[in-house]
This record gives structure tokens, sequence and C-alpha cells, in this order.
């Protein structure tokens, strides 16, 4: 039985981080040697920083970090492509047999990472990162989670609830869910898809370290929209069952109509024309909208693009 320590990477997606980036290695660099000394993880094991494009000096920091520490590794991406694909980036080129991935800001409890690797070393494959609680949020932000994740849950996505993209993968986890090819990527509904020995373990939220949130209310809603669409089909059933109470709702007042034609009740005005057409061309214009989204993502998927573009590595031996 093979009894050496396993190989650990940790993650690491930044976009313009140089303000948390000091924090973020002191932390990380700090927790890694500790689990090495441990002997829990093995002396190749190292933090692979992700830059997302950014465009001040986070990825000279990374190359600077490396070149003092063989443990620090960096990938640059050619181009700004959002924080899911930076984290495919990062695990698709993490060479380890467990991948714990984690955000720049630290936010999430960097010290569970022991914890994960604990769980790991007693035979789960998948360890979601979960916070206790949402009191840190403010109350919009808390309605807005909370109403999130019950919307998903209804339209039948597996989520952990009140689970970001804080995780650690196995190896088997991690090779088989990079086998999922498709563009528009939502990390969050895709593990909870590969199966395997599964455990939750968790922590207390934390304010920003340092710099500003990279995902405002905007991202935020295109990232909800992203998990909807690339996970459901639900949006599209629920368009055809519109669609038949509205038909159902038009020949009920069509036969009012001429009810009240033949008694001589009618009364002329544009009134209620207005009403009916500006109802029905509200429901056909969202239903359009939503239709527009999934053909949207088909015409992203059939292309087949490469999901990024490695600009630049720093201590990442050539494959």
């Amino acid at each position: 039985m093979n009894t050496e320590p396993q190989t650990l990477a940790i993650v690491v997606p930044c976009y313009n981080e140089r303000e948390v980036f000091p924090i973020s290695l002191e932390k990380l660099s700090s927790i890694l040697k500790h689990l090495i000394v441990s002997k829990k993880i093995s002396e190749s094991s190292y933090i692979l920083f992700v830059d997302d494009g950014s465009q001040d000096n986070t990825w000279s920091l990374i190359v600077e970090a490396g070149t003092f520490n063989l443990n620090i590794r960096g990938l640059k991406l050619a181009h700004n492509k959002g924080h899911q694909i930076a984290l495919i980036a990062g695990i698709t080129n993490a060479d380890a047999d467990m991948v714990v991935t984690i955000d720049a800001d630290l936010q999430d409890d960097p010290f569970v990472i022991e914890q994960m690797v604990d769980k790991y070393l007693i035979g789960y494959d998948i360890v979601y990162g979960v916070r206790n609680s949402r009191e840190t949020d403010n109350f919009w932000k808390r309605t807005m989670a909370e109403s999130f994740y019950k919307l998903m849950a209804k339209l039948g996505v597996e989520q952990i609830h009140n689970h970001a993209d804080f995780r650690l993968l196995s190896r088997r986890a991690r090779e088989s869910l990079l086998q999922y090819q498709e563009e528009n990527v939502y990390l969050r509904g895709l593990v909870p898809m590969l199966g395997f020995r599964t455990i939750e373990v968790y922590y207390e939220r934390h304010e920003r370290a340092a710099g500003v949130t990279k995902y405002p209310f905007k991202k935020s809603l295109a990232l909800a929209i992203e998990g909807i669409t690339s996970l459901s089909v639900k949006p599209l059933r629920l368009i055809t069952i519109l669609g038949l109470f509205v038909f159902l709702l038009s020949v009920v007042a069509i036969i009012y109509t001429i009810i009240e034609k033949i008694l001589g009740n009618t009364i002329q005005g544009w009134s209620s024309i207005i009403v009916i057409i500006s109802f029905f061309g509200g429901i056909q214009i969202m239903a359009l909208g939503v239709i527009g989204e999934y053909i949207g993502k088909i015409y992203n998927e059939v292309k087949k693009r490469p999901k990024f573009f490695i600009d630049e590595t720093s201590n990442i031996k050539e494959k």
C-alpha cells in the first residue's frame, strides 16, 4: 500500500487582485507549508494562481512570487474569460491528486482547506465548503441569494445550498468534471452531477480581505441566468404551459364576447383592445426572449470554440 503523501493543488482565480494578492499569497502559503510539514500532503504540492486577463500588475506579482517559491505557480489567460472559465483553466492545468479551488479575496475561510484534505484522506472525492450563515450579507443580497437557491431547486437543478466555488476534488472527480465539454459553464451545478462520495465542511464567511468585489449585481445576475439556462429546460416548458393558459383564457374571452354581442351589450371602445394587445404582446416578447437565450446557448455550443488560451505560465512544466 502506498503511504506517500499525496499532492495538493490550490487553484486561485485572479482578476485585478493586486490589493489582495499579497494577503492571499501569505495565508495560502502558510497553510500549504503547514500541511506539508504535518505530512498530510506531498512536498511537491503547490498553489496555482490563474490570472484571468487582469489589467493591473497581478500577473507580475504572481511571477515575482514564483521566483522566490517554486510551490507558487502561475497561469495567465490571453483574455478575460470570466470566473468560471478561469476556474476550469486552473483545474485543467492542475496535475495533482486533489485540487482545491478558492477565490483570491479570502472571503472563504482558507483554514478550512485542512479539513477538506482530512475528509479526502478518509475517502471522500468531493468536499464542499459551505458557509454556515449569511449574516454578513445585507438584506437585499441575502434575499436574492435565498430566492435564487429556491428557484434553482424548483427548476430541478441540483446545487449545494450556500456553496459557491470553494471545494476539493479528487483526481477522478477532476478528470470526470473535465469530460463536460459545454461552453456555458456553471460549476456549482455541474459538480453535483458527478456523483462520487461527497461531504460538506462549514465555515464563517468573512469580509473581503482587500480590494473591491469582482461580482457586482450585474455579474451575479448573469451567473444566475447562466446556471438556469445551462442546466434546466424547465423555463421552456413553463412557456408552453403559459401559452396554453393564455389560449384557454382567450377562448373564454371569445365566448364571452360572442354572448355579449348576441345580447346586444357590447360597447365600442379601444381600451379593452389596447389591454389585450399589450398583454399578448408582452407574453410573446417574453417567450421569444427565453427561447432566444436557449438558441444563443446552442449557437455557442455548436461552434466548439476553445474555452481559453494560455498567454504565459510561471513554474509550470510543459507537457
